[in-house]
């Protein structure tokens, strides 16, 4: 789709919401100041908008301007909330930050919708900062998705789930919780959140799939040792394994790009000419006459798996696994 076509979605989604109406949003990276302002502007004219942001993402300071802006007198007063979690200690004894990773954008008209993917409103169009740009990529332009689920069982969930981060102290023992444990089983789509004890469900459910399955997994990011052990018991499974990850070695290091061709599993890295980022987060399983498509927020990487708050969802809607199937093509041309 054309460049700054999901920022321009959101925005129209904004617009569309009435007076009375809702709006209530979680995401990572907001530096959009054109979409905050009209955020500001349902507002004002008596929407209920609700933004849970992260206050400190990798790039700490990208955030700031819309900060200032939605939190600053003329803002959403405490409609806004920006969240910083506290350090968790690992096996190896460091202390890792977890984040707040999700990207959720619930909307309660026209229809009721949440979208939930890989975007986030990270760029700030043509006042944007190179230096920031240069180290998050540019989002805007690079390969995202959204998916918007009209379901109202998940809908109602995810809105109940935005309005809880919203609202609560995000304790280190939510993960323990039963609500943080529990999928939300909608007609054709499953959700499941994180932080949690329970083991990673996309890893558990391919797992499952044994031998005979065929798995193309779409990452922007793979790291850790455990992480990529974890891909390669797929394979060892008896699976079909193929891999379409980003170019960027921060994100996906040379170590683990080696250790799963190493396994025998394809793995080849999505280069654009301009150096747009390959942001996509997606699986596509199959086995015998058996479709089934997941996507979400989450990484494969170790702060993904055990501390971030993400948003995850295994689906069988024949629609929406066609259209991945679509893109997995389009981005396997590309492949180096």
């Amino acid at each position: 789709m054309p460049a700054y076509r999901l920022r321009d979605l959101l925005a129209e989604c904004v617009a569309a919401v009435p007076p009375s109406g809702s709006i209530d949003w979680v995401t990572y990276y907001f530096r959009d100041r054109r979409l905050a302002e009209e955020l500001l502007r349902a507002h004002r004219r008596g929407v209920k908008v609700t933004v849970t942001l992260e206050r400190h993402p990798r790039t700490a300071h990208a955030n700031e301007a819309v900060i200032a802006m939605l939190s600053g007198p003329n803002g959403l007063s405490a409609g806004f909330r920006t969240l910083s979690l506290r350090r968790v200690p690992i096996p190896s004894g460091i202390m890792w930050k977890p984040h707040l990773h999700e990207k959720l954008y619930c909307f309660s008209h026209p229809v009721p919708l949440a979208f939930i993917g890989s975007f986030n409103p990270s760029g700030d169009g043509c006042e944007d900062d190179p230096a920031i740009i240069d180290e998050i990529g540019d989002q805007d332009r690079g390969h995202n998705v959204l998916i918007g689920l009209g379901d109202p069982i998940l809908v109602e969930r995810l809105v109940e789930h935005a309005r809880w981060i919203h609202r609560a102290q995000c304790s280190i023992f939510h993960r323990f919780s039963a609500i943080a444990n529990r999928a939300v089983q909608g007609e054709d789509t499953d959700i499941h959140f994180w932080p949690r004890i329970r083991s990673h469900p996309a890893v558990q459910f391919l797992l499952r799939l044994g031998t005979g399955a065929r798995i193309r997994i779409a990452a922007s990011h793979i790291k850790g040792s455990s992480v990529v052990k974890s891909i390669i018991r797929l394979a060892r499974n008896g699976a079909d394994v193929e891999i379409l990850a980003e170019p960027t070695l921060r994100r996906v290091p040379v170590a683990a790009e080696q250790r799963l061709t190493q396994a025998g599993i394809p793995f080849r890295r999505i280069t654009h000419p301009e150096g747009l980022p390959m942001h996509n987060k997606f699986v596509l399983a199959e086995k015998a006459d058996q479709r089934w498509v997941i996507f979400g927020s989450f990484n494969w990487t170790m702060r993904s798996y055990w501390l971030n708050y993400e948003i995850g969802a295994i689906s069988t809607n024949d629609q929406l696994f066609d259209a991945f199937a679509k893109r997995w093509e389009v981005l396997a041309a590309r492949g180096d």
